[in-house]
Parts: structure tokens; C-alpha cells; sequence
């Protein structure tokens, strides 16, 4: 502070000093100016000088009061800062012996926490000594040791558990059935109420009827030559039976069978049988099924409501015309389940026309099962697939017999209308030796379980009644074992429809009074 005082008092001095100076040297350069004589220049020399010490002087008292406020002022200023590092100081004090006290205040709760942990440590290994003695005393009172106390327990509560969860799951299973039963009735009985369709019905066989006996030569023709020619020009056989005024065409492939059966009706009516007319009838035949075959597919579009489809689908939907299943006709069937389908979507607010299309190409891989290995609904699937339908038509196709996981709502509806279709009274014709052998399944499926005494196959294989021994089989477990069976016959069996599991316990206490 003190150098910086005294060089302010330096710069007045010497502004100070220079105009002193400089009045000085003006007033002797007036004076020569105006006399040139030594007289008048002393005098103004003396004059300038004494200007010079009043300035000099004043100046010194401006610096002088200069520097005192500027003292003054770094006073206050130092005074200040003084007061400031004097609270800061009081402050830190403070501090420090609020952390002295909080320091203090610790180590006395961790003295009182480790004097209470070793009482805690102390207390645990009585009520061990405690526990241990009373263990003792219960199993020399019991008689039995705690390790098969322990697994008796688990027992018991292992089998109330497994009762509980049993009794939760069969009320979850009746009411969950209840209801999907509620619903899919309702929903199924709209459906087939507003259908109106003819149950249909062909032989899988074509026959031509003769209006004699003669004409059974005239197809043999000589030596058997026009026979060998119509068989070789239409690729079916012929069964002509002596006893019987009809000819039988036999053959894998529905269309070729139709071919060969308008072939022979045609040349019948006509008289003319040779090779040469069996080769012109055969191609009106084939140009008359190719028509009926085109003009079949495109009204089943107009039926089914569907627009827009490839000209291939649309032939090979035409074919199914020809192609029977259990007798049913399968063109028919895929009308009907489309039906079916359409209003099944409409009632669970899904996409109708996507139900409708793949209800009714959902059997389409059956026009080619002749030609093509494999499963028809797979086979089906990948023409739908070859002609880019859409893939949610494709899925729907393809898992309609469970071939592959339905993943939709709309593979489901599918399966739906199929059953429907199918299963409906008179729908379809059975073999007596297949149906024979599915309820000797049905029956084989269930007994062989534990526990079962008898099973009845009953209302054509839809219902199995299922007798079970009393004292092997409680309440619970007969619910559980129709679950079982139930899904047993869903892994191992195909079948239209449903079949209803119903597990009968019956037990009777009998004794005489005497």
C-alpha cells in the first residue's frame, strides 16, 4: 500500500513541477519579449519563481489529501476483510466442534450396537440349546426321529397340495368347458341354422347301364380288341360283369374316370363301337369334362361370393366336382364348409372373406392326391402357396387336419366348418370294417389306462363311457383320468367332430342282516 501512496505522490509532484516549469519559462520568454532589459527579467525570474512554490505547494497539499482518502479507504477496506476472516473463523469453529460432538455421539451408539449384538449372539445359541432340548423331548416322547417326522409331514402336505391343485384345476377345466361349450353351441347352432345345404352323396364307382346284352360284345369287340383299345385310349379299366346289364369304370383319377365314363355312354348310345369312334368320343368326352370341370370351378367362386382367383386354382377347384371323400362330394363339402366358415367369422368378427376363400380351397390339394404323395391338406397348401395366396389362406389350409399347429384364429374356423361339414348327419358314408375299427381303437385307447374296468363305444364313436374300480380311483382322479383320456385320443387318433369322455364311478357297500 505503501509504494503504491508513494508513487501517486510522485506523479503529482512532478505534474506539479512541470507546470510550474512551464509557467516559469513563459514568463521569461514575456518578459524578453517586451524589454529585453535584466531588471525586468530578475523580476519576472523572481515572479515566476514564487508562482512555481505555490504551485509546488498546492500540489503538495492535493497529493498530500490524495493520499489520506486513498489510506482511508484501504483502511476501511482491510477492516473489513479483518471482520469476514474473523466470522469465517468463528464459523469453522463451530464446525468443528459440531463434528466432535457427532464423532463422540458414534462411537457410543457402535460401543451400545456391539454390546447388543454380542447379547443377541448370546440369546440365539439358548434358544438353540432350548430347541435342541426340546427336540430331544419330543422324540423320546414320540418315539419317532425328526427326520421321518419331517418326511411324514412333506407327505401330507405334499398330498393335500396335490388334492387342492387337482380340485382347483377340475373346477377351472368344468367351467372353463362350460363356458367355451356355452359359446361355441350358440355360435355353431347360428351357423348351421342359416345354412341351407342338400346333403350330397356319390359313389366313389361309375357305372353305365346297357340296354342289352348284346352291347357287352360290341364293347368286348373281337378277341377283345375294343376293350383293350378304350382302356388304352382312356387309362381306366373296364368290370364288366355277366350277370349285371352295367359297366363299371375304375379308376384313381375322378376326372379320367368321368372322361371314360361319357366315352363309353356316348359310343353306347351311338351303336358305333370300333377303335377309330372310342378316339372320336373320347375327345368330345374330354373337351365336355374340360368345360364341365371350368365351368364347375367359376360357379363355386359365384357361390362361395369369392372374386379374383388364378385360373389354375379355379380348374383344379372345378375337379373336386369329380373327387368323392367317405361319399361325400368334395366340391360340395368345400361349398358348404365355406358357408360355414363365412358366418362362423361373421359371428366371431374376424375377416369374413379371408374364411370364406380358404374354407374353400382348403381341400383343393385333393383334385391332385392322385398324382402327388402326401398329405392333401400340405399338398393343398403349396399350390395356394405356388399361386400367392395370401399366407394367412395358406396356414389355414395347410392346419386344417392339425398336419401343422393352427396359429390363427382363422386356421381354427377353418378346422371349425370342416368339422361341421363333415360331421353333420348323412353328410358322409362310412366303411363298416373302418368304422368298426375306429370304435375297437376308441375302446383299446381308453382301457388302457389303470384303473379301468370296462369301456363302451357309444352314439357311432362320439361318446366312450369309461368304468373305473372304486377303490383304486377316487373322485378327483376320475376327473383327471377323462382329462388323460381325452388327451390320449387327441395325440393318437383322427376323427370328425368330438368325442365326449364320460368316467363312471360307482361304488356299492353291500351286507345281510341276520
Amino acid at each position: 500500500m505503501d509504494s503504491v501512496l508513494i508513487a501517486v505522490i510522485a506523479v503529482v509532484l512532478t505534474a506539479a513541477t512541470a507546470g510550474a516549469l512551464g509557467f516559469f519559462a513563459a514568463r521569461l520568454w514575456a518578459g524578453r519579449s517586451e524589454g529585453g532589459g535584466g531588471q525586468s527579467a530578475e523580476q519576472a525570474l523572481s515572479d515566476a519563481r514564487l508562482e512555481a512554490q505555490r504551485i509546488l505547494a498546492r500540489a503538495e497539499e492535493e497529493s498530500r489529501a490524495l493520499a489520506d482518502s486513498y489510506r482511508e479507504r484501504e483502511d476501511a477496506t482491510i477492516e473489513h476483510k479483518r471482520v469476514e476472516v474473523k466470522a469465517t473463523e468463528d464459523r469453522i469453529s463451530q464446525r468443528e466442534l459440531t463434528l466432535e460432538q457427532r464423532a463422540a455421539n458414534l462411537a457410543q451408539r457402535e460401543e451400545l450396537l456391539v454390546r447388543r449384538e454380542g447379547e443377541i449372539e448370546q440369546s440365539r445359541a439358548e434358544v438353540d440349546e432350548l430347541r435342541s432340548e426340546a427336540r430331544a423331548d419330543l422324540e423320546r416322547v414320540a418315539g419317532v426321529d425328526v427326520a421321518a417326522a419331517k418326511e411324514v409331514l412333506l407327505a401330507d402336505v405334499e398330498d393335500e397340495a396335490r388334492r387342492d391343485a387337482m380340485r382347483l384345476v377340475r373346477d377351472l377345466e368344468v367351467r372353463a368347458r362350460e363356458e367355451a361349450d356355452r359359446r361355441a353351441r350358440r355360435i355353431l347352432a347360428t351357423a348351421i341354422q342359416r345354412l341351407a345345404s342338400d346333403v350330397v352323396q356319390e359313389s366313389t364307382t361309375s357305372t353305365v347301364d346297357l340296354p342289352s346284352d348284346d352291347m357287352k360284345g360290341r364293347i368286348i369287340g373281337r378277341e377283345g380288341r375294343n376293350i383293350r383299345a378304350f382302356e388304352a385310349v382312356t387309362g381306366v379299366n373296364l368290370v364288366i360283369d355277366d350277370a349285371a346289364d352295367t359297366v363299371s369304370v375304375s379308376t384313381f383319377d375322378p376326372v379320367r374316370r368321368e372322361v371314360a365314363r361319357l366315352t363309353l355312354q356316348n359310343l353306347v348310345e351311338d351303336g358305333r363301337i370300333h377303335p377309330a369312334s372310342i378316339e372320336q368320343f373320347h375327345e368330345k368326352a374330354q373337351s365336355e369334362v374340360e368345360r364341365t370341370v371350368k365351368d364347375a370351378g367359376e360357379w363355386a367362386l359365384v357361390d362361395a361370393g369369392v372374386s379374383r382367383m388364378h385360373p389354375e386354382l379355379i380348374a383344379l377347384l372345378g375337379q373336386l366336382k369329380y373327387r368323392t371323400s367317405y361319399g361325400q362330394n368334395v366340391l360340395g363339402h368345400s361349398l358348404e364348409a365355406a358357408h360355414v366358415a363365412g358366418m362362423l367369422a361373421s359371428e366371431l368378427g374376424t375377416d369374413r372373406d379371408a374364411a370364406v376363400r380358404a374354407a374353400l380351397l382348403h381341400d383343393i390339394g385333393k383334385a391332385v392326391t392322385h398324382e402327388v404323395e402326401g398329405s392333401h391338406a400340405l399338398i393343398g397348401a403349396e399350390i395356394a402357396r405356388r399361386f400367392e395366396e395370401d399366407p394367412a389362406v395358406v396356414h389355414a389350409i395347410e392346419a386344417h387336419h392339425n398336419e401343422v399347429e393352427p396359429r390363427s384364429v382363422l386356421a381354427v374356423i377353418i378346422q371349425a366348418a370342416d368339422a361341421v361339414s363333415a360331421a353333420r348327419p348323412g353328410a358322409r358314408r362310412e366303411q363298416l370294417e373302418a368304422y368298426v375299427r375306429r370304435l375297437e381303437r376308441l375302446e383299446e385307447v381308453a382301457g388302457s389306462f389303470p384303473g379301468v374296468e370296462r369301456v363302451f363305444a357309444m352314439q357311432a364313436g362320439r361318446e366312450i363311457r369309461v368304468v373305473v374300480d372304486p377303490g383304486s380311483i377316487d373322485d378327483l382322479g376320475a376327473a383327471h383320468l377323462a382329462s388323460q383320456i381325452s388327451r390320449r385320443l387327441e395325440d393318437e387318433l383322427q376323427y370328425p367332430g368330438q368325442i365326449q369322455v364320460t368316467v363312471i364311478r360307482e361304488y356299492r357297500a353291500t351286507d345281510y342282516a341276520r
